[in-house]
């Protein structure tokens, strides 16, 4: 029920094939990426060539565009050549952006809907980290030549604790689900030492879990409100996509923060036949989440049922050397796992005491791009 779509190329698929889950896993390519400008939704061009051909942009617009992509494009970080004399380490976005002349229309969906800031506070930070969030989404639209670079699995996101169940499995682990009440024990020096359910404790030396379950040991940050809608036909002006994404710039709405729209279906096995699940989301800014999504709501056209809902976003606070509890953050309004991952990782890190090593052969993963 948190709707989010994976980066062909990003971080989450490099760690599903790192762990060899994508063998139980059936991916399909998501249908389109989409932002919304002055009521309308158009797609996200990602390359000099969609540039040129986006209505999103005029024609010298859409020149100054183009030029500012193929520098994206050509941009390798170890080739100094390609960096046309800017060091993008100590350069910020805003001046980069600015060389190039462009519009702020034009920056709003590239910072947002390419680069996938969820905020503005990028054009002042080192232009390095938006350029490479661009060249991440070029690259993945590029994989499989889809609509978009997203894609998500056949029977929707409970597959991915299912996969990782089975290789838990495969090394030994257990999985029991459902457990009522589980409680964290500690010893005196304030350790974790276990965790109980039903008159049994089950022991161990660290505890991962989500903010739910120590909640004296979290603050909270924030809410997300959501709304849940059962449609019989695509989102309309996204070419009849059975499954999408639509970016809705904070500035386009006069907000703090974006929305966005979640589109997927019966093509990726999660609605019966003919049916269309959206979702749209946001971190709340008002305690009103039916007036406050209505800028998202408006563009589903009719909508056979809605349900309405907001839950709150924790961060931990405690600190994990103490304690050995290791608590992720909550989730946030994105409809992509760029930022969950990134927790995620950064928890690994914690916990094991090294990084990562996610440079992964990407072929591993496939995914089908048929239209159903």
């Amino acid at each position: 029920m948190v709707p989010k779509f994976m980066m062909a190329n990003g971080a989450l698929v490099r760690v599903l094939i790192h762990t060899d889950v994508t063998k139980y896993l059936n991916f399909k390519v998501v249908d389109g990426s989409f932002v919304y400008n002055k009521g309308k939704i158009y797609k996200v061009p990602a390359t000099d060539v969609e540039a040129l051909k986006s209505p999103l942009m005029g024609l010298f617009e859409k020149r100054r565009a183009r030029k500012f992509f193929i520098y994206v494009q050509d941009f390798e970080e170890d080739d100094p050549k390609s960096h046309e004399g800017l060091d993008l380490h100590k350069v910020t976005a805003r001046e980069l952006i600015s060389k190039y002349g462009l519009e702020d229309d034009t920056i709003d969906f590239i910072g947002h809907a390419l680069a996938l800031y969820i905020d503005d506070k990028y054009l002042d930070e080192p232009a390095i980290d938006f350029v490479k969030r661009m060249k991440l989404y070029a690259e993945s639209l590029a994989r499989f030549n889809g609509g978009s670079p997203y894609i998500y699995p056949l029977y929707g996101l409970g597959e991915l604790p299912q996969a990782f169940a089975r290789l838990s499995a495969v090394y030994g682990g257990t999985y029991m689900l459902n457990k009522p009440q589980c409680k964290v024990e500690f010893d005196g020096s304030g350790k974790a030492i276990g965790v109980s359910s039903e008159g049994e404790t089950a022991k161990c030396k660290k505890v991962v879990c989500d903010p739910s379950y120590l909640p004296d040991k979290v603050k909270k940050v924030g809410k997300v409100a959501r709304a849940v809608c059962i449609m019989s036909h695509p989102i309309p002006d996204t070419n009849d996509s059975h499954s999408a994404q639509v970016i809705l710039p904070q500035k386009q709405l006069g907000r703090k923060s974006d929305m966005y729209l979640f589109c997927c279906s019966y093509a990726h096995n999660v609605a019966s036949k003919g049916k269309y699940i959206a979702f749209v989301t946001a971190e709340a800014e008002t305690d009103k989440p039916e007036e406050e999504l209505k800028p998202g709501i408006d563009l589903l056209g009719p909508v056979d049922e809605i349900f309405y809902d907001t839950f709150d976003r924790y961060v931990p606070t405690n600190n994990y050397e103490l304690d050995n509890c290791f608590i992720s953050t909550s989730y946030d309004a994105t409809t992509h796992f760029e930022s969950t991952v990134k927790d995620v990782l950064a928890m690994y890190s914690k916990i094991t005491g090294k990084a990562l090593d996610l440079s992964v052969d990407l072929s591993a993963a496939s995914a089908a791009t048929d239209q159903q």
